[in-house]
């Protein structure tokens, strides 16, 4: 089996895929990024409680 037209298929996908994004405005990358801030400090907040609780029981 050739696998070189299964790479040519995924590269054109790739390609198109590229074509139709688009970069985002400057708030649309600011709601991605205060929302990934909270995630991440929701989600350590969780970590360190789950930490303390291990530590006095």
């Amino acid at each position: 089996m050739n696998p070189i037209p299964k790479i040519k298929k995924e590269l054109h996908e790739y390609k198109r895929i590229l074509i139709i994004s688009k970069k985002p405005t400057m708030q649309e990358f600011l709601s991605i990024a205060k929302i990934c801030a909270i995630g991440m400090a929701l989600i350590g907040f969780a970590g360190f409680l789950i930490q303390i609780i291990g530590i006095f029981l």
